[in-house]
């Protein structure tokens, strides 16, 4: 409702300013009073006119603010306009007329008209998902669900991709590590990966010890410079196979990737996490999207081959501005994008695969089921026609994309901009957003808890880095077990009454709640350091925190024998409505049903900031107020039945943006705690 009111009166404000001056302003800036006594909306936009119309900008104010008097029967819900300070406009609402349409549910829309691609995850296939994909998912997830239509908002129209490199050296790495370490031929391969299966071992995490050997294999100290050397050939030799592929080093690689992959969609799927499209980098060089993509960079100008200098041979990108050779000779800094000896770039790579995303490209790939959601099927890239499903959704063709991919990779990521619009595609370079995010982190009391052995110094550290490649890292999955484990002994300890079904259930809840909300609460190109402890606390900015005040929440109206439903139907209306809202206990009530109307506001600001962080903290913030709402209000001991009403509604408009706040974030809202 806030940002109903807010849109309403920006448009009004729009009119006034071009009917009486002429002129129209692309973004007007909206505050909040620092105090709800002076008003809800605080408008600055005065001060933004005083130099183009050379007045004072208390005068433009007292201007606007006739005009907008004029105009108040077109401004549904605001009671009165003030001039505050040197030249703010002040509006106030009508309280009790907004409850009633806040009780209502009436709110602003969210969504469009599009298709908008989330690509996010894309974890290498070699080994187990560790900690720090588990920020990137979680951030990919949250968006999707932001932009996704559902029963609160209209939406976008939307598609979930998760890129999979199964042809790329982490691969190669572990390829060689069944290969080379444990002498295993594809025959070998396959009844390994059955054995594990049936002896239910975990493939990625028999692959994460497998890779951290392999790596120190390549490098092991009093090894001969010859064998290092025929080491290093070894895994350039397997990359080169498996960029090849239709051999049996590519055909091991395969059952690895997929073996691997599966179980990374069974640990996202623990946290709410799932996909509707698997492009594999396989299909992306057997089916020759970069032979298309090269054809066009050339065609638009943007390609061309070196034929002088340190990138003599290689093709390189031209970069914006620059004509490629100058003068003063050839253009050393140049993007490589095709190697001399003939092997494509990852940024290369990279380009065609967005044409495609775009739509831009003359391919696309073959596609077959490969995992069942209870609501959709997540599809998966084939090189094989015979194999293409013909019922598939339509995957590419996006009118915005959004790629969750760390801050490390800014470059690559500015490339493929720049390649788009060198190639004059500047309306899909304009909707192509970087979702970049920091690394994470264990705090040193984390690590320790985890079993390793840190030094003094680095317990004085803020944070451990963590390594996957040296096998110091966080499993995802342990990570987890770890957390509901840990949320399970305060759930039991609560609720002893409840089978152990329901306690588990709950733990999980709270659990997924506490990993979900704090890899969310910080800004995304901040660097976490993750903590047991301060996630699953239940005080301060964290998730079980919100849902505790969900939980509480529900128990009034468990207490009261009523429904949040029935609570909303009740409210009190006319004079009575008022007069209770005109107190100053009326005034916390109104702050609280303020804040629990900011709902729409916060999505909208989240979706274009692409900062998730604002939703947490909004959340959190809003279970504060409800804190300090029913703190000061004993509701039910409260005689006065008008007032009781309008108590239990506001409890219950609390509780119901609370929860839906937290399904935005991908976090349930356990029955008890």
């Amino acid at each position: 409702m806030y940002r109903t009111i807010q849109q309403t009166l920006l448009a009004r404000i729009q009119a006034i300013l071009l009917a009486r001056y002429d002129i129209t302003l692309g973004n007007l800036a909206v505050e909040q009073p620092p105090s709800i006594a002076m008003g809800e909306f605080a408008l600055p936009i005065a001060f933004e006119l005083a130099k183009r119309l050379r007045k004072a900008p208390r005068a433009i104010a007292a201007e606007l603010q006739q005009a907008l008097v004029e105009d108040l029967p077109n401004l549904p819900g605001v009671a009165s306009i003030e001039i505050a300070g040197a030249g703010y406009l002040n509006i106030r609402l009508d309280r009790a007329a907004t409850v009633l349409r806040i009780a209502k549910d009436e709110h602003a829309d969210i969504g469009g008209p599009g298709f908008r691609l989330i690509e996010h995850t894309s974890i290498n296939p070699n080994k187990a998902a560790h900690i720090g994909h588990l920020r990137n998912a979680i951030l990919g997830d949250t968006f999707a669900r932001l932009l996704r239509r559902d029963s609160y908002k209209s939406g976008y129209e939307i598609g979930v991709q998760n890129y999979i490199d199964n042809t790329g050296v982490q691969v190669a790495d572990v390829v060689v590590g069944f290969t080379e370490l444990l002498h295993l031929s594809l025959n070998g391969v396959s009844e390994l990966l059955t054995e594990l299966m049936e002896t239910n071992q975990l493939v990625d995490y028999f692959c994460w010890d497998l890779y951290a050997r392999v790596s120190q294999w390549y490098t092991e100290p009093g090894t001969s410079a010859e064998e290092l050397a025929r080491r290093k050939k070894l895994r350039l030799d397997t990359l080169h196979a498996l960029e090849t592929g239709g051999n049996d080093t590519a055909a091991i690689a395969e059952l690895i990737s997929t073996s691997v992959l599966r179980r990374h969609l069974e640990t996202m799927q623990r946290l709410g996490i799932e996909y509707d499209f698997l492009p594999r980098e396989s299909e992306i060089l057997s089916l020759h999207f970069w032979d298309a993509a090269r054809k066009l960079m050339i065609e638009k100008g943007v390609l061309y081959q070196e034929t002088e200098g340190k990138n003599k041979g290689c093709w390189v990108m031209k970069r914006a501005n620059t004509e490629g050779v100058t003068d003063e000779g050839p253009d050393e800094e140049a993007k490589v994008i095709v190697r001399s000896n003939g092997t494509v770039t990852y940024v290369g790579k990279d380009i065609a695969y967005h044409l495609w995303k775009f739509g831009l490209l003359e391919k696309d790939f073959y596609y077959e089921k490969f995992h069942e959601y209870s609501s959709h099927t997540c599809w998966i890239s084939t090189g094989s026609a015979s194999d293409n499903d013909l019922t598939h959704p339509v995957f590419a063709k996006a009118d915005a994309i959004y790629n969750v991919i760390d801050s490390s990779q800014s470059d690559p990521q500015n490339n493929v901009i720049a390649a788009l619009r060198g190639m004059g595609f500047t309306s899909a370079a304009d909707r192509y957003t970087h979702f970049s995010y920091e690394k994470v982190a264990l705090t040193p009391r984390c690590a320790v808890e985890l079993g390793y052995t840190i030094s003094d110094e680095d317990k004085a550290r803020p944070f451990i880095e963590v390594s996957g490649r040296k096998g110091l890292g966080v499993k995802a999955d342990d990570l987890l077990d770890r957390l509901i484990a840990a949320a399970q002994t305060q759930v039991d300890a609560r609720n002893p009454e409840l089978s152990d079904a329901e306690r588990l259930l709950i733990a999980q809840q709270v659990a997924v709640g506490a990993l979900r909300y704090f890899m969310l609460r910080f800004n995304r190109n901040t660097i976490i350091a993750f903590d047991f402890k301060d996630a699953l606390s239940f005080e301060g900015e964290t998730g079980p925190y919100v849902q505790y005040a969900i939980v509480r929440a529900a128990n009034i109206f468990r207490k009261s024998g009523t429904t949040e439903a029935e609570a909303l139907a009740q409210i009190p209306t006319g004079d009575a409505l008022e007069g209770l809202l005109a107190t100053e206990d009326g005034t916390s009530l109104w702050e609280t049903w303020i804040a629990a109307s900011r709902l729409t506001l916060l999505i909208e600001q989240t979706i274009s900031s692409a900062e998730p962080a604002l939703l947490t903290k909004y959340a959190f913030q809003l279970a504060q107020q409800f804190n300090n709402f029913y703190h000061r209000h004993h509701i039910l001991n409260e005689t006065d039945a008008t007032k009781k009403a309008l108590l239990l509604a506001t409890a219950a408009v609390a509780r119901r943006e609370m929860v839906r706040a937290l399904g935005l974030l991908g976090i349930e809202a356990p029955s008890v705690m």
